[in-house]
């Protein structure tokens, strides 16, 4: 029976987020070196081991060989044929993820752990072996080519390509974009030539999280930590060229809306000041309460969405204000973004509001700690940034104990709109 005492029309009482731990990982090297960071949970059944390599767009010689390498890893072993090994983890219901990532090359496995002695040595075999079949690669050239086109008649794609492009440089790893022919160009060779000079243990980490006991751990060092390949390592982090931020618009007919990307060269996570930034923009855009939805969205009508990412790389990052209105209120739009960094320039933020930010923050990293999947991802995203993982603990200060004051000088520092970037994309 359902409990009449309850008030639905009554909001729930909100809870202040208590402590926030982030479990320590163990940390086991295999024989070769590789590092292998273990976060155990014996109650779970469930095994998610990721492969992390050093092999992204920054250590290339050429433009997508890092992608290319890192999709077509799967396709096939001196071994097996991709489809064998797609049959193969399927069978034991392992399921296999490459997600896309600018800084590495992952390789993420879902298994049970009663099929750890099947799928380990198949998922370690990829590494091992690979032999990109020529097929293959000229399958995903072409699909990529096909997809690429399709996205090329998007004005946010356009926009967001020509942003990236000003604020790193169109020649740096994070600032380039993919072209067809750029695609054309890929060889055999050059995917070769890639995971030989950069999938090696120097260059590798191994994360492992659910049920992780001995077995496991000898199956990985079996498997993974026998290989002696030698490679290379990146010695100089790319360059940023220096440019003037401006204001561009690209053409694009037929048109029904207009894209909006403002943006501005920023810094990796390690830099001092990344933590307060984080909470700045969440304040402006960064979740469903901002500055910029209530103004932009709730107020004036002009979008359905509209929000502010600050996006960091190991080397580099940017904070971007991204939207698509109807092409008439394109300029008053980007009048009323920039009003509200001005706003945040010179009033300090509310206690009040300051408090919601807080609480929200707060909440999204209990949901990081949620389980040991989403515990491993918080213990991988700072380990592969170079971070120690007191790096957490300082985050989480940060947003309990940063003032309105604080806030408003970094406004200060990084809200100005000469340093900003305007790009829209549109009729």
């Amino acid at each position: 029976m359902p409990d009449r005492s309850l008030n639905r029309k009554a909001s729930p009482l909100i809870h202040e987020v208590g402590h926030l731990v982030l479990p320590e990982p163990g940390v086991v090297l295999m024989d070769n070196g590789i590092p292998v960071y273990v976060m155990d949970f014996p109650g779970h059944e469930i095994l998610k081991i990721e492969v992390v390599y050093r092999a992204g767009r920054p250590e290339e010689d050429k433009h997508l060989a890092s992608r290319a390498t890192a999709r077509l890893v799967r396709e096939g072993t001196a071994s097996h044929t991709g489809a064998e090994i797609a049959e193969h983890i399927d069978f034991y219901g392992g399921s296999l993820h490459i997600p896309t990532n600018l800084d590495t090359a992952n390789f993420l496995l879902f298994a049970l752990h009663k099929y750890a002695a099947e799928l380990i040595p198949v998922f370690a075999g990829l590494f091992q072996e690979p032999v990109f079949p020529a097929d293959e690669l000229e399958t995903f050239k072409r699909t990529s080519i096909q997809e690429l086109m399709v996205d090329l008649d998007k004005e946010e794609v356009l926009a967001y390509r020509r942003i990236t492009e000003l604020i790193y440089g169109e020649n740096h790893p994070y600032g380039y974009n993919s072209t067809p022919a750029d695609y054309a160009a890929l060889t055999r060779d050059d995917l070769i030539r890639h995971f030989n000079h950069w999938y090696t243990p120097a260059n590798c980490r191994i994360f492992v999280s659910g049920r992780v006991d001995a077995p496991v751990l000898q199956l990985l060092n079996q498997h993974f930590g026998q290989t002696q390949r030698q490679g290379r390592l990146l010695d100089v982090p790319p360059q940023i060229a220096d440019y003037q931020p401006k204001k561009e618009h690209i053409k694009h007919a037929g048109s029904l809306q207009t894209a909006i990307k403002i943006g501005r060269r920023l810094f990796s996570r390690q830099h001092p000041d990344y933590n307060g930034v984080y909470v700045l923009n969440t304040i402006l855009g960064g979740y469903f309460g901002s500055r910029l939805m209530m103004n932009v969205r709730e107020k004036r009508g002009y979008t359905y969405n509209i929000y502010s990412t600050a996006d960091s790389m190991l080397y580099a990052g940017c904070l971007y204000v991204a939207t698509e209105v109807h092409t008439g209120k394109a300029g008053a739009t980007i009048r009323e973004i920039f009003s509200e960094m001005k706003r945040l320039r010179d009033t300090p933020v509310s206690t009040e509001e300051l408090a919601m930010v807080r609480n929200y923050l707060l909440g999204m990293l209990l949901n990081g700690l949620d389980g040991p999947l989403n515990t491993s991802d918080v213990v991988k995203t700072l380990i592969t940034d170079d971070l120690p993982l007191q790096a957490f603990d300082d985050l989480v200060h940060t947003i309990r104990t940063i003032t309105p004051e604080q806030l408003l000088e970094l406004a200060n520092r990084y809200l100005q709109p000469e340093d900003f970037w305007t790009v829209t994309v549109g009729k």
